[in-house]
């Protein structure tokens, strides 16, 4: 492998988090429908998000610590399979209940391929380009947004909110081929005791980065979660949404291999401080303009431009992390999946409560209070201990 050929099982890494992102994100763009058929609110029809990412942000540390030291491509295929299975029965889920027990299982599997994929990417990454690495995983997620989200989005209009998950489940099953072909034999992390491998748990370093996840997560994903109802409550129905999510997915594209070469080039701190500096001042231009009722194009224009900082800042805060704990770092690349999935819950949560009650135009106010106490939590420093200056 050279140090500037996309491998192969890179390649199937993306596709196994385009997977995971279409699954996590297009609910978003269903929520009407799916409220209608199965008799429940809209706020309601959002837990289906908090109940996926809640699973997936408790259950990514306490399975990269049981499964970190086996092999990883075993790892990453059986937390597809599980995957497939449940998105298969979620087709057919005669209740809401089960439904959302299925969308539990659902995030516990996407916890395990997750891990294992950022893992295996930081892992097999040559020492110059592990920012970016990990940027081509995270940007599996933003084409997830122009592709999957979309498309699923558009499937789930034409013939039922269940076939979307028929969808999913075949984009995961693409996955598991191509990684059952190309992921290298990597092995887990060597044995140690538990002490040790837990040890980024008592990191404030870590926790800190965790935290800024966290936050980041809930402010950026709770506006993204609920940008349908935005855009009803601009418009009056839901036309614009397909095109609007296309436009945040091929502007993120981009923008999360931005965030890798930034890593790389300048260092995490610097980075990621830049990155979610713009985040919240361009969620807080979205929100004046819905405000304002401005017209749909100005809308489009501060949407486009919240979407390059917010998937731009994965990168540089994955490679922050793994700087700050070089000694067990699947465990810490758990904690911040954790804490970003932990900040999808609350902004579903959360989101779902505003909506239901003061209103959406309330959504980007809160958010952006929650991007300015992520950059709080972000502004340190992390010595220098290899190629990532954080």
């Amino acid at each position: 492998m050279t140090s500037r050929r996309i491998p192969g099982w890179l390649a199937g890494l993306f596709v196994a988090t385009l997977a995971l992102g279409t699954d996590e994100f297009v609910i978003a763009g269903l929520l009407p429908e799916l409220a209608t058929d199965l008799q429940i609110s809209t706020g309601a029809a959002g837990q289906l998000i908090t109940v996926f990412a809640l699973t997936f942000a408790i259950g990514a540390p306490v399975m990269a610590v049981a499964l970190d030291p086996l092999p990883r491509r075993h790892v990453i295929l059986a937390g597809l399979a599980v995957f497939i299975l449940a998105n298969g029965a979620a087709a057919i889920a005669p209740t809401f209940g089960i439904l959302l027990a299925l969308r539990a299982v659902a995030g516990l599997a996407a916890a395990v391929v997750s891990a294992t994929a950022f893992a295996i990417a930081a892992q097999g990454a040559p020492p110059d380009r592990q920012g970016r690495y990990l940027a081509v995983v995270t940007a599996g997620l933003t084409v997830a947004l122009f592709t999957g989200v979309p498309v699923g989005t558009w499937v789930g209009a034409l013939f039922g909110w269940r076939s979307t998950f028929v969808l999913i489940a075949i984009v995961a099953l693409g996955a598991m081929c191509v990684l059952a072909v190309t992921t290298p034999r990597l092995q887990g992390s060597p044995a140690m005791g538990l002490g040790p491998r837990l040890s980024p748990l008592r990191d404030p370093r870590v926790l800190r980065l965790v935290l800024a996840v966290f936050l980041s997560g809930a402010g950026g994903l709770m506006f993204y979660s609920y940008l349908s109802v935005l855009l009803d409550h601009h418009q009056g129905d839901t036309s614009a949404l397909p095109g609007v999510l296309l436009l945040v997915g091929v502007i993120g594209v981009p923008s999360a291999l931005l965030g890798g070469w930034f890593a790389d080039r300048f260092g995490g701190r610097r980075s990621r401080l830049i990155v979610l500096g713009g985040h919240a001042g361009a969620l807080a231009l979205a929100g004046l303009l819905f405000a304002l009722s401005a017209p749909l194009p100005v809308l489009l224009l501060s949407i486009a431009a919240w979407s390059v900082f917010a998937w731009a800042l994965n990168p540089p805060l994955q490679a922050s992390t793994i700087e700050a704990a070089p000694q067990a770092p699947m465990t810490a690349v758990s904690l911040n999946i954790s804490g970003l999935y932990l900040g999808t819950a609350v902004a579903a949560g959360l989101g779902g409560m505003i909506v239901d009650g003061p209103g959406p135009l309330w959504i980007p106010a809160v958010a952006v209070l929650a991007l300015v106490l992520a950059w709080v939590s972000a502004a340190f420093r992390v010595p220098q201990h290899a190629s990532v200056n954080a």
